[in-house]
């Protein structure tokens, strides 16, 4: 039916649905979700916004109310660097961690003190032993790479492996030769999913025999 209108909602490179326009001559319209894991219903019911990428953006207005109207390739760009941004927020909250526990601070009067600024928000600042998941690790190293160069974004995966080997390393030195415990794999808190958890890989670098709570 070449009259019907496809509507995309699952993460694509940025151009690729301007690609399809043009390829199968239909209108396409790439309408990304941001759903999170464990509150996907709240996160449906009650979103922060609505993104609607479509190539008649002339036609529409930019902004109206919580609908953002712009290109299919501008939408693509948004949901990545969303993403992207997420997990950059997590590796440095998780390097602030890094630091306090190498010279001893408590980490989290330290973070407490730096969330307090109202341009950094208390949120997404909770030291984790890094980001897992499907998403945030997937659509960071889309844009890595995309961008192809030297840059802030092109260093988050990088600081997430240090910050898993960082865990694995103080564990291995401090609990050498004894059994360490693990309270389940979940890739968060609140969560039962753990396709791509993060303590999984910090698992996988350790030493020491380990048991499973799960």
């Amino acid at each position: 039916n070449p009259y019907c209108v496809i509507v995309i909602r699952s993460t694509c490179p940025i151009g690729f649905t301007s690609r399809m326009i043009r390829k199968y001559r239909m209108n396409i319209v790439f309408y990304p979700e941001f759903l999170r894991e464990g509150t996907s219903v709240q996160d449906s019911r009650n979103p922060d916004r609505i993104i609607i990428g479509t190539e008649y953006i002339q036609d529409l207005p930019f902004l109206k109310g919580d609908i953002i109207f712009c290109s299919p390739s501008e939408a693509e760009a948004i949901k990545l660097l969303s993403n992207t941004y997420l997990a950059m927020r997590v590796a440095f909250f998780n390097e602030v961690d890094n630091l306090c526990m190498r010279k001893n601070l408590n980490a989290g009067r330290v973070i407490t003190g730096i969330c307090k600024d109202k341009r950094i928000g208390e949120h997404y600042n909770n030291p984790s032993f890094g980001f897992g998941g499907y998403c945030l690790p997937k659509d960071t190293k889309e844009l890595e790479r995309q961008i192809k160069s030297n840059s802030v974004i092109n260093s988050i995966s990088m600081s997430n492996f240090r910050r898993k080997k960082f865990i694995a390393d103080y564990i291995n030195k401090n609990y050498a030769g004894k059994k360490i415990g693990v309270y389940k794999l979940a890739m968060k808190s609140g969560s039962d999913n753990c396709r791509a958890s993060a303590i999984i890989d910090v698992l996988d670098m350790l030493d020491c025999d380990y048991l499973i709570y799960s």
